[in-house]
């Protein structure tokens, strides 16, 4: 172990250094997995930012074996402060090793119930291992540590990233199904609903727990967004979902389903806008059901601050003055939003484009395409024009 960690030391300069140093570890793994108990000492003679690839052999050696609390305790910090100081270059060429480490690293917060000081670590390993547009295995394990934590604001900023390339699909249905409730937790519904879709319509060859969990909460969500929900899954969702995706009941939904019976008023309470200028609190609480004039003002004054709303209340006669948007979509800020978005959709349209070249091209997808062209409707089809019927 002593001449392997010279070596280490030795090798870990250059390129064409670290490339030798990784043949002489992979050939050194089952020896160091084989002395794991002994190696701890070893990692203080090893500086994580110059001699990471050696050092994340050592460390993964060192966390394969069963962990106690108090063991788990040092390895948090010890993991915690190599991931923040590692060269990404290194790890990269070991990334199983890598995401080894990681994952026992968030296990070991969970074991402690701190799992807050997990978020900000994760975060910076899937910096380093990701590459542009790409689902890593630890993208799902850092959006659970912020469901635990309560950091919504911080999983939020993986969510708003483009995803092209997933190596799992398991990763796509925990990154999904996890993102989804980020976003119930921070009451952005649209998002919600647009993740946990993707989780209830992703191929799959047998129907799954976390489909089941997702289809769930869309239904809720579905309620609370739009004030309905279709029982039908669109074509493309697979036949297993398709089949067995129709039982829901509201197990660990029970917020959720609080939120739904308070989106139901604020639906009733924006459809009489549409009808009335103005309306006395009481009319309000009668017309929506509700048990007071009071619980009716907190409900229009919260419809107001989140902006479903347009409103103004006369606290002495208690009526409501319903009002128009008052935006007028024509200053900077908003000029630059709609560039913005319209920019983004059509850096999207060319990635699409490319994508549906590129399958379309593919011997697999023509293969299948071929086997199962019977089993498509015919509507699923676009209609020839007739100058090219033979």
């Amino acid at each position: 172990m002593e001449g392997l960690v010279t070596q280490i030391q030795g090798l870990s300069s250059t390129a064409s250094d670290v490339a030798l140093l990784q043949n002489t570890l992979k050939q050194a793994d089952d020896a160091l997995h084989a002395e794991s108990t002994r190696l701890l000492p070893f990692l203080e003679q090893l500086d994580p930012s110059k001699h990471s690839l050696g050092y994340l052999y050592f460390l993964e050696a060192c966390t394969s074996g069963p962990v106690s609390k108090e063991q788990a305790s040092t390895f948090v910090l010890i993991i915690a402060r190599f991931i923040s100081s590692c060269a990404a270059e290194q790890i990269r060429l070991a990334p199983d090793k890598f995401i080894s480490v990681c994952k026992r690293f968030k296990d070991q917060v969970l074991l402690l119930e701190e799992p807050l000081r997990g978020v900000a670590p994760m975060l910076t390993a899937i910096r380093k291992l990701q590459s542009a547009e790409h689902l890593t295995t630890l993208h799902p394990d850092f959006l659970l540590l912020c469901l635990l934590s309560k950091c919504y604001k911080i999983g939020l900023s993986i969510l708003e990233e483009d995803i092209f390339e997933v190596d799992q699909p398991r990763d796509l249905f925990l990154y999904c199904y996890y993102g989804g409730m980020i976003c119930i937790g921070q009451k952005r519904f649209r998002k919600a609903l647009e993740l946990l879709h993707s989780v209830v319509t992703a191929p799959m060859s047998t129907i799954n727990a976390i489909a089941v969990e997702a289809y769930k909460k869309y239904i809720l969500v579905s309620l609370i967004h739009n004030g309905q929900f279709s029982t039908s899954l669109p074509k493309y969702a697979s036949s297993v979902a398709q089949r067995n995706l129709k039982n829901f009941c509201q197990d660990n939904n029970l917020g959720l389903v609080k939120q739904v019976v308070s989106s139901m008023y604020k639906r009733n309470i924006q459809r009489l806008t549409q009808t009335y200028l103005t309306l006395s609190l009481q009319d309000i609480a009668n017309t929506v059901h509700l048990n007071s004039p009071k619980e009716a003002e907190m409900h229009v004054l919260q419809m107001i601050q989140d902006g479903e709303i347009y409103a103004t209340i006369n606290q002495k006669d208690g009526m409501v003055r319903f009002l128009e948007d008052p935006e007028q979509y024509k200053t900077c800020e908003m000029i630059e939003r709609v560039d913005s978005s319209i920019q983004r959709l059509m850096s999207l349209s060319k990635k699409l484009t490319a994508m549906d070249e590129l399958m379309s091209c593919d011997p697999l997808y023509l293969a299948k395409a071929g086997r199962e062209r019977q089993r498509f409707d015919f509507d699923d089809f676009d209609t020839v024009p007739q100058r090219f019927n033979i």
